[in-house]
């Protein structure tokens, strides 16, 4: 399935109201790293009320120890900070980031905003180096604007 084919998918989840928001979100978690072959962590970061922190929200994946992460410290707490996309085509090269798991290569993290205001993120690891496209930034805005949209 391409990420085109996705988007009906992801409207279809945003769309049952019968389900809880965090319901809503793992299942979009399951569809991305169930569908596309190289998100192997898939998870949303939310900023902790008022601090300068995000917290962990529904994600699939390996068990992460990140449950809090600071503004400005790594590739989340920067998107935290910086408002705009980042993609991540090799972490090793990243002075600022969190490793989560030895496996990851690659991540790419798109910010959610909700009246202007950046509320939270979507966050994926890859283990492939390099798979991120200017199409899964797209695909992936597309995920946050519907998201924002329940939220």
């Amino acid at each position: 399935m391409t990420l085109q084919e996705l988007k009906p998918e992801v409207k279809s989840i945003i769309n049952k109201e019968h389900l809880s928001t965090d319901e809503r979100l793992l299942k979009i978690c399951e569809l991305l790293e169930n569908t596309v072959p190289y998100y192997n962590w898939v998870g949303f970061y939310f900023k902790n009320g008022d601090k300068n922190e995000l917290k962990l929200g529904p994600y699939v994946g390996e068990p992460t120890d990140h449950t809090i992460i600071p503004f400005g410290k790594g590739i989340c707490g920067q998107v935290a900070v910086s408002n705009k996309n980042f993609v991540v085509p090799d972490v090793a090269a990243q002075d600022n980031y969190i490793a989560c798991s030895i496996t990851v290569k690659a991540e790419i993290v798109i910010p959610i905003f909700v009246n202007g205001e950046n509320i939270g993120q979507i966050d994926i690891d890859s283990n492939t180096p390099d798979p991120f496209t200017e199409a899964d930034e797209r695909f992936l805005e597309f995920v946050c604007t519907q998201v924002a949209s329940i939220l």
